[in-house]
């Protein structure tokens, strides 16, 4: 899959424009954040996991880091990240791209409150020099696989 996917799948609901595509590499929060004109917590970064043998994806703000415990807390297992060749295999992205939009059957998506501080975030848009800017009530509808909002993250709030 590719941005050509995640265009097609946005045309479906009039939004394949909104679309960014960057003459250079959004792949890293850092460069995303660059790219955009945005400070770095407003990147929507795309996290991949193996949950009982499936695919989850956790979008969490540019500057929160999973937290183990809360991950744990949650799925009933150890956060395992997936491999660069297991994401594009079973989430259907390469890494660098990964967002919840054109994705394979079965990829649970969760949102993660951090995002919620901003009117809008800026997920990757299925390749390392895209993304699509959205608010956190767009991301909900139009991610693939959406299974609810959590509280995965540490390292945004003062008192993480």
């Amino acid at each position: 899959m590719s941005i050509a996917a995640v265009r097609d799948y946005f045309a479906a609901f009039g939004l394949a424009e909104k679309v960014l595509e960057f003459d250079t590499s959004s792949a890293t929060v850092e460069l995303a954040a660059q790219a955009a004109g945005v400070i770095p917590a407003r990147i929507a970064k795309s996290l991949s996991f193996l949950v009982d043998g499936q695919a989850v994806l956790i979008l969490t703000a540019g500057d929160a880091k999973v937290d183990n415990s809360k991950f744990k807390g949650f799925f009933h297992t150890k956060a395992k990240m997936l491999t660069p060749d297991q994401v594009v295999e079973l989430v259907g992205h390469a890494v660098g791209g990964v967002c919840p939009f054109a994705i394979r059957e079965g990829v649970r998506v969760y949102l993660d409150i951090s995002l919620q501080r901003f009117d809008t975030v800026f997920p990757a848009a299925g390749s390392a020099n895209s993304a699509i800017e959205l608010s956190c009530a767009q991301l909900e509808q139009y991610a693939c696989g959406f299974q609810g909002w959590g509280d995965f993250c540490k390292g945004w709030q003062s008192e993480d």
